[in-house]
C-alpha cells in the first residue's frame, strides 16, 4: 500500500484522464474560443464604441481623424477577421500572425512599452497565439498519419515549449500584491501549480486543477456584469474577466494538447 499523497495523486490523474475522454472532442474548440475571447471583446467593444475610441486616439497621438480611423479599421477587423479564422479553423498561422501583429501595434499606439504588467499581459497573449499555431501544426503533421518519420523533435513542440514558458508570464500577471492571506494563498496556489505545467511535468494534471481554480476566482473577482456600464470599475473588470479566460483557453489547449515532445512527461516514458 503507498503513502496517502501517492494514492491521491492517482485518483487525480484517473479523474483527469476521464474528463479528458469525456470532452476530448469539444473541448479543442472550447480552449481556442477561450484564448481569442478577449481578442473577440476588444473588436467588438471597437466597434459598438467607434467615435470614443476614434477621439481617444486622436486625443493620444494628436493625429487627424484620417490616421485614428486607420488606426480602428485595423486594430478592429484585424482582431475580429484573425479571430473569426481560427474559430472555424481556416489559415489559422496567418490569423495567428496577424492578431501578433495587433498585439505589437497595440503597445506602440498606447505608449505602453515601459508598463510591465501590460508587457506581461501581452507576452501572455503571444504565448496562447504559440499554443494555437502549436496545434495548427500538429493537425498538419497528423495528415501524414503513417508515414514513417525521423525520430527528432518537431518544431511545433519547440513551440509548444515557448507557449509553456509564456505561461508563466499569464500568472505573474495574475500576480497580487496586496498584503491579506487569501491573495498571499492564491499567489503561491497559481505558481505552484504553473511551475510544473512550464516544465511539462504532471502537466494535464496541474493545468486542469489551475482552470478550475482560475474559473472560480474569475467569477468572484471580476463579475463586471454587476457594476454599471458607466463606472470606470466596469471596463476594469471586463478586461481583467477576459484576460484571465484568455488565460485558461492557453491552460485548456494544454490539456487537449499535452505538453509536447519536450516535456518532462515526455521523458518519463522512455525511463
Amino acid at each position: 500500500m503507498g503513502p496517502p499523497n501517492s494514492n491521491l495523486m492517482e485518483v487525480a490523474e484517473d479523474l483527469s484522464d476521464q474528463f479528458l475522454r469525456l470532452t476530448k472532442r469539444f473541448l479543442p474548440h472550447l480552449a481556442r474560443l477561450c484564448l481569442i475571447s478577449t481578442f473577440l471583446e476588444d473588436g467588438i467593444h471597437t466597434w459598438w464604441q467607434w467615435d470614443e475610441q476614434k477621439e481617444s486616439i486622436q486625443m493620444s497621438w494628436s493625429s487627424s481623424p484620417f490616421l485614428a480611423s486607420i488606426f480602428g479599421v485595423i486594430n478592429t477587423f484585424g482582431q475580429l477577421v484573425g479571430c473569426m479564422l481560427i474559430l472555424v479553423q481556416k489559415c489559422v498561422p496567418c490569423a495567428c500572425f496577424v492578431l501578433f501583429g495587433i498585439i505589437f501595434m497595440q503597445v506602440m499606439t498606447y505608449g505602453l512599452l515601459w508598463n510591465l504588467r501590460f508587457l506581461m499581459r501581452n507576452a501572455a497573449l503571444g504565448g496562447g497565439l504559440l499554443f494555437l499555431l502549436a496545434e495548427s501544426r500538429a493537425e498538419g503533421k497528423s495528415m501524414f498519419a503513417g508515414v514513417p518519420i525521423l525520430d527528432c523533435t518537431s518544431p511545433h513542440q519547440y513551440i509548444q515549449l515557448g507557449g509553456r514558458i509564456l505561461l508563466l508570464f499569464m500568472f505573474i500577471s495574475l500576480l497580487h500584491f496586496d498584503v491579506s492571506m487569501f491573495t498571499i494563498f492564491q499567489d503561491v496556489f497559481n505558481m505552484v501549480l504553473i511551475i510544473p505545467v512550464a516544465i511539462g511535468f504532471k502537466t494535464k494534471l496541474a493545468a486542469l486543477i489551475l482552470v478550475i481554480w482560475l474559473l472560480l476566482i474569475n467569477l468572484l473577482e471580476n463579475p463586471f456584469w454587476t457594476i454599471p456600464t458607466n463606472r470606470p470599475l466596469h471596463d476594469f473588470m471586463k478586461y481583467d474577466f477576459f484576460h484571465n479566460l484568455s488565460v485558461m483557453g492557453g491552460l485548456l489547449l494544454v490539456v487537449a494538447l499535452g505538453p509536447g515532445g519536450i516535456s518532462m512527461d515526455k521523458h518519463k516514458k522512455k525511463w
